[in-house]
Formats: structure tokens, C-alpha cells, sequence
């Protein structure tokens, strides 16, 4: 792991303590008992980081002995490995929020419904899978150890900006992912879901056409609430849905779909199965259209 996030993690304590502070001050509320559900599941990210870093450095190493270049350790190499970071990081998150398996691990950070800092330490313990979305990059010629600096460095960046207390922050606004644009991308509301998936950059969702301005107060959360709120419960909801669901597929094409479906295609599927049917015959006026 790098050493950059213990590092980081008295400014972390401070900045939390200090946030939750202003909130109460300020009359903006805090939910004690969800900030602790979210550090908790940022230590458990963090003893698991070890272990799974370990995983992504030796793979890493394997690949990079057949790079199709050596970008060495330079100024440029490092500029070009944060830009390459953070367009595979807009890849890796885009997909786990479209596909439900990625979805799995990741909806634990979206179930918060405050947006403070705790919710950026609000993180998975099921991330190995990501990793694959990674692995291009020792090939083109990063050194493995500089990737998991770059990727620690993200991680860092991105803390600040899961905040109310911040607005927006002029001109940057158009290159950096910012507290407003990721406000956007915690939202629920109907205009916000899949929307501003950059890490450091914002300029990917502009290019990609995933861009969306903080235009109405946001509504944080999952879009249909989790039923309980323990540790467990919100580091594995969707895999046990997930096995659920394939208790009753009929066939491997329905088992497929429901693993590896779009999130928010399977949650209307299933509420229009759920729906009760309709046999009530329709009048001459409602088929008649409106004068």
C-alpha cells in the first residue's frame, strides 16, 4: 500500500471531526451512527488494500516484463500516468454503474444519504474485480509501483470533494472534478443518475457525453434505500441480491443478464414484475384522447 495514505490519515481525523463540527454549527445535521457505518467501512477497505495491493503489484509486475515500452520515471511519465489514471478510474466507474456485477461492489459508497466526508471513506470491501480495468497499464509501459501511487494520489484528490461545505469553485470547474460536480454524481434524482464519473478530471464526462451541472438540490442515497444500515448489510446487500436472484433464473442467458444487466434496467424489470396485474376493462372515454 502507499505509504501516502497513512500518511494522509491524521488529516483525514481532522478534516472529519472539523466537518461534522461546521455542520452542527451550522444547523446542516449529522448523522453519527451513518458517519461511523462509513469509517468502518473505510478501515475494513484499508486492511483489505494490503492485501489485494499486493495481488495488483505482482500481477503488474508480470505484465510490465512485456511493455511495448519502458516510459522510465520522468516528469512526463508521471503527467502521462495521472491522465491515464484517471481515464481508466472514468472506465472503471462508468462500468460500475452500469453493469450490476461491478455495481455490487460499488453501491456501498452511494448508500449514504448525507454527503459529508465520511462518505468518501465510505468504501468497498468487494473492489477486487476493478482491478482488471488497471491492468493495461503496465503494458504500455508504467512501472508498477508508479500506478499505485497514481491511484493512491486519486483517491486522495477525491476526498475533499464528498462536501456541502465547498460550492463551486469558478473556472476550475471546467477541468477538475469538483464537490458540486460530485454532488451530481451521489445524487438520486432522476436528471443525476450515471452522471459525472471522473476522479481528479471532470473533463472525461464532457468528452464522453456522462457531464451533468448541479442544476436542483441534490437527494443522496440509492434510489430505492437500503433496508438496513449495519456494517455487513452495506458491504454486501447486492451480491446476496444478486445470489438471490439466481436461485430463480431459468437459464444461463437469464443468469447472465441479471449478474451482468444495467442496474437501473433490472430494478425496473423487476418493479414491473412485482406490479399486479390489470384486468379491469377500459372505458370509451379513456381511450378516447383529450379534447
Amino acid at each position: 500500500m502507499s505509504l501516502l495514505i497513512l500518511f494522509a490519515i491524521p488529516f483525514f481525523i481532522a478534516t472529519l471531526l472539523g466537518e461534522a463540527w461546521l455542520r452542527r454549527r451550522r444547523n446542516m445535521g449529522f448523522d453519527v451512527r451513518d458517519g461511523w457505518t462509513s469509517v468502518g467501512l473505510g478501515v475494513g477497505n484499508l486492511l483489505i488494500n494490503l492485501a489485494i495491493q499486493g495481488v495488483q503489484l505482482g500481477i503488474s509486475t508480470f505484465l510490465f516484463e512485456y511493455r511495448v515500452v519502458d516510459l522510465g520515471t520522468g516528469p512526463l511519465a508521471w503527467a502521462l500516468l495521472i491522465l491515464a489514471d484517471d481515464f481508466v478510474f472514468y472506465w472503471a466507474h462508468r462500468v460500475s454503474h452500469e453493469c450490476r456485477f461491478f455495481w455490487a461492489t460499488h453501491e456501498a459508497h452511494h448508500s449514504s444519504e448525507q454527503y459529508t466526508l465520511t462518505t468518501a471513506v465510505r468504501q468497498p470491501w468487494t473492489h477486487l474485480p476493478v482491478l482488471i480495468f488497471w491492468m493495461p497499464l503496465p503494458l504500455l509501459g508504467f512501472r508498477p509501483e508508479m500506478i499505485l501511487v497514481a491511484h493512491t494520489i486519486s483517491l486522495i484528490y477525491q476526498y475533499w470533494i464528498h462536501t456541502e461545505l465547498v460550492g463551486r469553485v469558478g473556472p476550475l470547474e471546467w477541468v477538475l472534478n469538483t464537490p458540486s460536480h460530485h454532488r451530481v454524481h451521489h445524487g438520486s434524482n432522476a436528471r443525476y443518475i450515471d452522471k459525472n464519473h471522473g476522479g481528479i478530471f471532470i473533463i472525461w464526462d464532457r468528452l464522453f457525453g456522462t457531464f451533468q451541472v448541479e442544476d436542483e438540490p441534490v437527494v443522496y442515497g440509492l434510489t430505492k434505500p437500503l433496508a438496513r444500515r449495519d456494517i455487513f448489510t452495506v458491504a454486501f446487500n447486492e451480491w446476496i441480491a444478486i445470489a438471490r436472484d439466481l436461485t430463480r433464473a431459468r437459464g444461463l442467458s437469464q443468469a447472465a443478464h441479471l449478474v451482468f444487466g444495467h442496474p437501473a434496467r433490472l430494478a425496473r424489470e423487476r418493479e414491473a414484475a412485482a406490479a399486479p396485474p390489470t384486468n379491469r376493462a377500459i372505458s370509451l372515454d379513456e381511450r378516447l384522447p383529450s379534447p
